[in-house]
């Protein structure tokens, strides 16, 4: 958003020329004095990396500087808080990424995210908001953290927006009203669901006191989610949820909307518009597909290919493979992965597909005459 200032600029240059009024429109960026609304972003302060190897999940970086932007973007202050404040540690993250790289130069805010503060200091009425980063971490100790509790269901209380992405609903699965009930009961709910944490997230998943989506049903909310690691966003009143990494931007979008502003068109990020096509594709349309086949330089093909890849882990009807199927094809060249080449062999085997199948295995074997997977799958057909 910007605004527009109006200068009445008054010239006294010749006598010759008329004295006039004139009016010059100065187009400045949005400022947070502007809006004055403020997000309190919580993250996890579980990470941690000893020099002995040991490590324990933190926050997921990428999901803070996405949302980050966005508030900045459209003028609204962050504050940063974690249970025991201080620095905190995110899991492994790309510096590289252009959403990543903007916000690490961003000597203001990442003074405020190397030193937290602390969940207990935060007085609620300070915010219009609060948005719940994800990370395996928010699973161990953001549901203990009952001095968090208390501000989330303060900022509620007081009309406030409370937004959360990811693993960050495990934030708000203990949080009570004023009447004793739970802030997640009976509302929309989502968050990252048990298929995405079977497939993405065995690492910790035997480490968790429990599961987010079943925690989240169990406390009343009415769940809901899309295929794996594609945007939702369940909006029920004040409350938002978003249920993976590529949900971020759409949460916290959602959340300036809910702060009665009207979003400023940012650039879309490559992932996130790669995975908006993909999602239009297990819809139903199409003509998504050609539109990643026709325009490969606009789209990052290598996250197609392992969408593919993951969606058939979770295939169980014919066009659930077919769609898997299309989407490892068609970034096939882009990977270029004999993995991902024999999957395909392998699908399309299962589709009754056998004449392309030896066709894709006579082609990894040419370019790779001694790989025996494909030699030993041809021998089958």
């Amino acid at each position: 958003m910007k605004t527009i200032k109006i200068m009445n600029v008054i010239k006294n240059v010749k006598q010759s020329i008329l004295v006039a009024a004139t009016l010059i429109f100065v187009v400045t960026p949005v400022t947070a004095a502007d809006i004055n609304k403020k997000v309190l972003m919580v993250v996890s302060g579980n990470g941690q990396t000893s020099e002995q190897g040991d490590e324990k999940p933190g926050y997921e970086f990428d999901e803070f500087s996405k949302a980050y932007s966005v508030f900045k973007e459209n003028g609204i202050a962050v504050d940063i808080a974690s249970p025991q404040g201080g620095q905190v540690e995110a899991d492994n993250y790309n510096p590289e990424k252009s959403y990543n790289a903007k916000v690490l130069v961003d000597e203001a805010i990442m003074a405020k995210l190397n030193n937290t503060l602390t969940t207990r200091s935060i007085n609620a009425k300070d915010y219009d908001a609060v948005f719940v980063v994800g990370g395996k971490g928010a699973m161990f100790d953001l549901p203990k953290d009952t001095a968090l509790h208390k501000v989330i269901a303060e900022i509620y209380q007081q009309q406030g927006v409370v937004a959360a992405v990811c693993h960050g609903p495990a934030a708000l699965v203990n949080v009570k009203l004023k009447d004793g009930s739970y802030l997640v009961a009976n509302k929309a709910i989502n968050s990252f669901t048990n298929q995405e944490e079977k497939l993405f997230g065995k690492k910790w998943i035997n480490d968790f006191d429990f599961m987010l989506e079943d925690k989240l049903v169990e406390h009343g909310a009415n769940f809901q989610s899309s295929s794996i690691m594609l945007s939702h966003v369940a909006i029920d009143g004040r409350l938002i949820t978003g249920q993976n990494p590529t949900s971020t931007v759409d949460v916290a979008t959602a959340l300036v909307k809910s702060l009665g502003l009207t979003p400023v068109n940012a650039e879309i990020e490559i992932e996130d518009k790669t995975m908006a096509v993909v999602a239009k594709f297990i819809a139903g349309d199409k003509s998504a597909l050609e539109t990643l086949a026709n325009n490969q330089a606009q789209y990052y093909m290598p996250l197609v290919g392992m969408y593919g890849f993951y969606f058939l882990k979770i295939a169980d009807t014919t066009l659930d493979f077919e769609q898997s199927l299309a989407l490892m094809k068609v970034a096939q060249k882009a990977i270029d992965s004999p993995n991902l080449d024999m999957k395909i062999a392998e699908t399309q085997t299962k589709l009754g597909q056998k004449a392309n199948a030896k066709v894709t295995l006579n082609q990894l074997i040419t370019a790779k005459p001694d790989f025996k997977p494909a030699q030993d799958m041809l021998k089958t057909l």
